[in-house]
């Protein structure tokens, strides 16, 4: 069939090509994907809804060509929520809003195999028009969420991010912190925590660095805060910069551009002995939510208080702030940003 109309949220979406295979492991389709998100519409909107999302594009399937979307092409539906985005040095955008699973299904239907998701909330936000009205109910200035990506060094196997995973939220436990973990969908893990709406990107970002040295100190052999790669070692490395500010992570409940169709799948931490994250599929993963239920529909809002605490230790003993990413901008505080051994040379 050439297309077909989708009712979601009280809206009609119409997919076209609808049978174009997408996935080639399964021969699944973007029927199929859509057929998945409708599914799963529930604990997907409890994750990423009203947050800003960038595109991962891939008209011919997870086996095509690909790039990255950050503004919305210039002829939208007069419905379609967006908001305007800023990058590291300044360059504004208009993305689109997760607002509901139609503005899902309708990113889809353009080939979108991967929406990675601001920190931060929007309510209703503008069109694309220099002219819209703009009610934006949340701050994008405001991150409500701390997301840790447990990166695997050279020589990292999954047991070894099992067990930077568990060591993780000890930490956080003993902070009094709750944190909730899910595959990334690809190779690695991720771990969130909700947080009350009091902090900014770059508080965030400070308690990650702080969560990520303390994790360091107590376990130096297996884990690692070192931005740049030679210094990591086999070491798990704590990505703190995943909470940079305008930074995005892969949504939970997204599905990855992978032939397998594997989706970034929350799990309880009683699932993490025996969790195999490529079998965590759009063909499998609706039937997980329906035996077992979302493990993240019970989420609160957290303090970072002792985060910023240990961070402001760590400052008041010496340490200066970690690198940040090569797009930002210089920062107070931010040792030279030059990897080690080059530095080591021009001595």
């Amino acid at each position: 069939m050439s297309s077909i109309d989708i009712e979601a949220s009280g809206r009609t979406v119409r997919i076209s090509n609808p049978d174009k295979v997408y996935f080639t492991k399964r021969g699944e389709t973007k029927l199929d994907l859509v057929r998945y998100y409708q599914a799963v519409e529930e604990p997907i909107m409890r994750t990423i809804g009203s947050r800003p999302v960038l595109l991962e594009r891939y008209p011919d399937g997870a086996s095509g060509k690909s790039w990255f979307q950050k503004r919305v092409p210039a002829s939208v539906p007069d419905w379609l929520q967006t908001t305007q985005v800023a990058t590291p040095n300044g360059t504004t955008s208009d993305a689109l809003v997760a607002a509901d699973l139609a503005h899902i299904l309708w990113a889809v239907n353009l080939g979108c195999l991967g929406f990675h998701v601001w920190a931060n909330h929007v309510g209703a936000a503008t069109g694309p028009r220099s002219d819209a009205v703009t009610e934006v109910l949340g701050d994008l200035a405001i991150a409500d969420e701390l997301r840790i990506d447990l990166d695997p060094s050279p020589g990292i196997g999954f047991d070894d991010l099992r067990t930077a995973a568990i060591r993780t939220r000890e930490l956080f436990t003993e902070l009094g912190i709750d944190a909730r973990i899910k595959t990334s969908g690809s190779r690695g893990l991720h771990i969130y925590v909700m947080l009350e709406p009091r902090w900014d990107g770059y508080q965030v970002r400070a308690a990650s660095v702080a969560l990520a040295r303390e994790l360091e100190r107590r376990h130096p052999d297996t884990i690692t805060a070192q931005w740049w790669k030679e210094q990591r070692g086999s070491r798990v490395f704590i990505d703190y910069n995943q909470n940079a500010p305008h930074k995005t992570v892969f949504g939970a409940w997204c599905v990855r551009p992978k032939v397998g169709a594997q989706v970034s799948t929350p799990i309880s931490w009683d699932a993490l002995d025996t969790i195999v994250p490529d079998e965590l599929t759009i063909a499998t993963v609706p039937a997980r939510i329906t035996d077992l239920g979302d493990p993240w529909s019970d989420r609160t809002p957290q303090s970072i208080d002792p985060l910023l605490k240990m961070s402001e230790r760590d400052m008041d003993s010496g340490l200066m702030d970690a690198p940040w990413p090569p797009q930002y901008p210089k920062m107070p505080n931010e040792p030279p940003r030059v990897q080690p051994s080059r530095a080591r040379k021009e001595e």
